[in-house]
Order: structure tokens, then C-alpha cells, then sequence
């Protein structure tokens, strides 16, 4: 579950992955398309390939992206797929990195008399709906709040893509 995070260098564009799977035909020719209507605004960003992921598609560039090029990537996206161009959403930029505290989460879990797993946080963090769109960079990081408490503090470094 943990990952190195995405790079400023990257376009996501949101949508249905029914949607993004329409990409999958002919990759090359919507990269030689995108490159093209780039082109004509005089931009010096590259879109160099896409992949689809779960969120939709990831469109990987040579430079970060401004939002003139996020706003024709959006046209040209939407004038490609004459179906479903509502479902699709605005191309951003990945968030930034960020820290989470999570707090009052029993230090010892109560069945086993164990201290609490980084594994068990993360299996409950994956089917928790509030934790869909990130992505961890590191190991969590459980401590103690003192000696004689049963209580913890978790801290999670996140990609809040």
C-alpha cells in the first residue's frame, strides 16, 4: 500500500473507468492528438504517454503542466469521447504530500492483548470510503501517548492525489 507518490509532472484526469478503458484502443494516437492541440497554443509541455489507473487517466508530461495546458488537455479530452463527456472531470495536477494524526485509537487491541499492527490500521484504512483517493509514502507510525496509556497516536505521510 505504500507508494512513492505522484509527480508534479503528471496530468490526472478524473472520469468513469468504463470511460477511461475507451482510451485503451489507441493510446499513441490520443498522445500524437494531445501533443498536436498543445502545439498550437505554444506550449513547450510534452505529453509523453498515458496510463490508466483507478481514479482514470494519468497523463505523464516533460514539465509541470500550467492551466492553460490543463484547460486544452480538458478540450481535447471532451471533443474525443462524443459519449459520456460529462462524466468526465476537470485534468489537475497531483496534490502535495501531507502529514496525518489520527488520535484515540487503542494502543493494545482488545481480542489479542497485543499492540496495535501498522498492518491492522492499514487493512482498516483501505475499506474506510474517507481514504479512497490517498496514497501512503511511508510506514505509519504508532506511539504510545504515555507509559500508562492505552491510547495511541498514528501519524501517516499521504499523496492526497
Amino acid at each position: 500500500m505504500i507508494t512513492r507518490g505522484p509527480s508534479q509532472k503528471q496530468v490526472i484526469v478524473p472520469m468513469n473507468n468504463d470511460v477511461a478503458k475507451c482510451y485503451l484502443k489507441d493510446l499513441n494516437m490520443y498522445i500524437i492528438n494531445i501533443n498536436h492541440a498543445l502545439k498550437n497554443i505554444k506550449s513547450n509541455i510534452i505529453a509523453d504517454f498515458i496510463h490508466i489507473d483507478d481514479k482514470g487517466i494519468v497523463i505523464i508530461t516533460n514539465n509541470v503542466a500550467c492551466s492553460l495546458n490543463l484547460q486544452e488537455i480538458k478540450k481535447y479530452i471532451k471533443n474525443s469521447l462524443t459519449t459520456d463527456a460529462d462524466q468526465i472531470s476537470t485534468p489537475r495536477l497531483p496534490q502535495s504530500k501531507l502529514y496525518l494524526k489520527i488520535v484515540g485509537i487503542p494502543y493494545i487491541n482488545k481480542h489479542s492483548n497485543v499492540q496495535i499492527s501498522s498492518k491492522e490500521v492499514e487493512s482498516i484504512l483501505k475499506v474506510n470510503h474517507i481514504f479512497n483517493n490517498i496514497a501512503l509514502t511511508s510506514k505509519l507510525r504508532i506511539i504510545n501517548v504515555s507509559p500508562k496509556s492505552d491510547i495511541a497516536i498514528i501519524w501517516i505521510k499521504i499523496w492526497d492525489t
